[in-house]
């Protein structure tokens, strides 16, 4: 794929997806919608295969790999989540994978991508690129670079998220007013806006980011991808992101209504609210979403309101840090 991906990109995408993705839940806590005035459904892409949405771009991306490239191994760079994606999609498709990831990685996302098959070459954040470790890798070896984000086989599969979301609503004859998502690259809202969006033209789409890594949201108020400036910090280390991709932000920019960011407070409070009322576990940057909900960011009472939680690979440490 060489375009940005369309609603048939997508639906491809989820046909090569149904046999080995996880159809995730849209759940719903009474008690919760009761205490906001509304409808609040969750999208607990935690469930899905590896803890996060991240196998299903993986998967796309390299079920589309060439058959006479196929012999080669493949190379990502991730804090994580994408990691074990590709790492996870590699190991069912045959093909061996390297990942290069920052040495303050979580512990969990560093061991299950070992775990699942995969090389984890670790890096200095401060002293070294990611890029630059992963362009000398495809270089000296062939190697196919799978790309976090801005690419559309990894965005298409995104994607199918969406789809799941609207096939869920119709089952359910629910017509949402909005939804969230959490927002880093913009892969995942790329994907999902363009799929809801095919369905549902009058649903309004959000982004959902930390407090002062809402390089999507600054964008879309300026028109132009803006860059976040070093030197903050936040514990949602799966969505941190310099600026927006250049493929996601062209389909961001035409399909998003605005974006929010939210505290780390914010953000554990969330991550609590997620193991009460849906019995789910959430990491950090999974969690934004739900946290710009709680914190009032949005109107929800007497709406429907969708809610993506897109990750669970949280270190045990922080987590109970959150449930404390």
């Amino acid at each position: 794929m060489t375009q940005p991906p369309d609603i048939a990109d997508i639906r491809q995408a989820a046909d090569r997806l149904r046999p080995t993705a996880v159809y995730t839940p849209l759940l719903e806590s009474p008690l919760l919608n009761a205490s906001l005035g509304g409808r609040v459904l969750v999208k607990a892409e935690c469930l899905q295969r590896t803890g996060s949405f991240k196998f299903r771009g993986a998967y796309n991306r390299l079920s589309l790999i060439p058959g006479e490239e196929r012999g080669r191994e493949v190379v990502a760079y991730s804090s994580g989540n994408h990691a074990q994606g590709v790492a996870a999609a590699a190991a069912i498709l045959g093909l061996e994978a390297t990942i290069i990831m920052p040495s303050t990685a979580p512990a969990v996302k560093k061991s299950n991508t070992r775990a699942l098959g995969a090389e984890v070459v670790e890096y200095d954040i401060a002293t070294q690129s990611r890029e630059a470790i992963g362009n000398e890798l495809v270089e000296r070896t062939g190697a196919t670079l799978v790309k976090p984000y801005d690419d559309p086989g990894v965005i298409a599969g995104q994607g199918t998220c969406g789809l799941e979301i609207v096939d869920e609503l119709c089952r359910r004859s629910l017509h949402p007013d909005r939804l969230l998502v959490p927002c880093g690259g913009g892969g995942l809202i790329a994907g999902i806006s363009i799929a809801v969006h095919d369905a549902l033209p009058d649903c309004e789409v959000f982004s959902v980011e930390p407090a002062n890594f809402d390089d999507t949201a600054r964008s879309l108020r300026t028109g132009r991808r803006e860059r976040i400036e070093p030197g903050h910090h936040s514990i949602c280390d799966a969505i941190i992101t310099p600026e927006p991709g250049e493929i996601t932000f062209e389909i961001n920019r035409r399909h998003l209504a605005g974006g929010f960011a939210v505290s780390d407070e914010e953000v554990l409070r969330a991550m609590r609210a997620a193991f009460q009322h849906f019995k789910i576990v959430l990491e950090p940057g999974g969690a934004v979403a739900l946290a710009a909900v709680l914190a009032g960011r949005v109107e929800v009472e007497n709406q429907c309101t969708i809610v993506v939680c897109s990750g669970g690979n949280v270190d045990a440490s922080l987590y109970a840090r959150c449930l404390a």
